[in-house]
């Protein structure tokens, strides 16, 4: 019983830990922000949508391109340095995450993470039927 709780424990420490150094990556590389700051960026940046192509066809940011977090890699070239970058996804996840860390490493300097994404968006969307 002792062994088995020590390695839940253990497990529950490390996945923690694992948590919490993710989140420190993310907050060195990018900033997360709110519907209304995000709506006052948006203009002289370039602003991101990381879901798939169907996705962002039936609903999207109302001056947002479509770069899904897959094609990042490959479109680097297509999103300037020298203009702040805002990214988003429907919420929060995984794909701002992995975005804002190779977009960081790539040397872009202002990104910025819808903070919860277009489910909680509360501005101007183009809507697909």
């Amino acid at each position: 019983m002792n062994s088995t709780l020590l390695i839940l424990l253990v497990t529950l420490v490390l996945l923690l830990a694992w948590m919490g150094y993710n989140y420190w990556r993310l907050k060195r590389a990018a900033t997360l922000i709110e519907n209304k700051e995000f709506a006052e960026k948006m203009h002289g940046a370039q602003v991101i949508d990381l879901r798939t192509p169907a996705e962002f066809s039936k609903k999207h940011i109302l001056g947002a391109r479509n770069i899904p977090s897959e094609q990042i890699k490959q479109s680097l070239g297509a999103i300037r340095k020298d203009k702040p970058v805002l990214i988003y996804e429907n919420d929060r996840g995984q794909r701002v995450t992995s975005t804002a860390l190779l977009l960081k490493k790539a040397g872009y300097n202002e990104i910025y993470i819808l903070s919860y994404g277009l489910n909680e968006w509360d501005g101007k969307v183009k809507k697909n039927y």
